[in-house]
């Protein structure tokens, strides 16, 4: 019977994996990752993760726990794993918890990151691993569109049909909007985010900043608690799951070394 709980945190670049969770066709970030642990294990792994991403989300900090009777070194575990992994995902770190810890249920918050290129000409070498906008972007009018969704609302309005949260209620702690050379960096945090949210979220703050939109329409949006009152939803493209927050009594890493390499 497994005895032991083991945390790890794997980043991967999401272009060519139908999400996160697992499928019927195998080819997801899941997938790939429980074939791996498996393989290494022996036995069959099952994985739970902290927030599941989109087809085309790369993850810096995605984090998920195992039950496993395998007592290896932690060390062990990610060298291991990563033998059987494809080239872009890979586990960056195991840590042994408590039986208590849940990837997904004890995080106290999860973030994401949009990087978004503006520019005349679209991405070529970042083809995939960041937006585009060949608008100029206004950061005042954008920053002033996210004060207002900062907070505890219902947020119907950037809600994907399929979702599946039991309320449209989430409290967005932090939105912040950043310029670096040619690339918008938007950083979100919430305790929780619906799907679409972020893509959504930044579908309309673009709206604002290409000022075809005024800073308090985003008011409105959210006011009228219908995906109709939204601007369309933005491609995948640049955008990052930056990982969950946890208690630190948990002792996990707060994030990974592919952080240093966004913008």
């Amino acid at each position: 019977m497994p005895h032991m709980r083991l945390a790890l945190g794997l980043s991967y670049r999401g272009t060519a994996y139908q999400g996160w969770q697992s499928q019927p066709g195998g080819c997801t970030v899941q997938d790939h990752l429980e074939r791996a642990l498996s393989a290494f294990a022996t036995e069959p792994v099952a994985t739970v993760c902290a927030g599941r991403t989109d087809a085309g989300v790369h993850a810096v900090q995605q984090v998920v726990h195992l039950d496993t009777a395998i007592d290896r070194e932690d060390f062990s575990w990610v060298r291991g794993t990563n033998r059987f992994l494809p080239p872009d995902i890979a586990v960056q770190w195991c840590r042994r918890v408590a039986p208590q810890f849940h990837a997904r249920n004890a995080a106290r918050s999860r973030r994401y990151r949009f990087v978004v290129l503006e520019s005349p000409v679209r991405p070529s070498l970042e083809q995939g691993l960041a937006g585009w906008t060949f608008r100029p972007l206004d950061g005042d009018a954008m920053r002033a569109a996210a004060a207002l969704l900062v907070g505890t609302h219902d947020f119907s309005s950037f809600r994907a049909a399929e979702c599946q949260s039991p309320t449209p209620v989430k409290s967005l702690l932090r939105l912040d909007v950043a310029r670096r050379g040619a690339y918008w960096v938007l950083d979100f945090e919430a305790n929780a985010f619906l799907h679409h949210m972020v893509r959504n979220l930044t579908g309309c703050l673009l709206a604002v900043g290409s000022g075809r939109r005024p800073p308090g329409w985003i008011a409105e949006v959210l006011a009228a608690k219908s995906r109709d009152a939204a601007a369309p939803t933005f491609p995948p493209d640049g955008l990052y799951f930056a990982g969950p927050r946890y208690d630190a009594a948990f002792g996990l890493p707060d994030s990974a070394p592919a952080a240093d390499w966004l913008p």
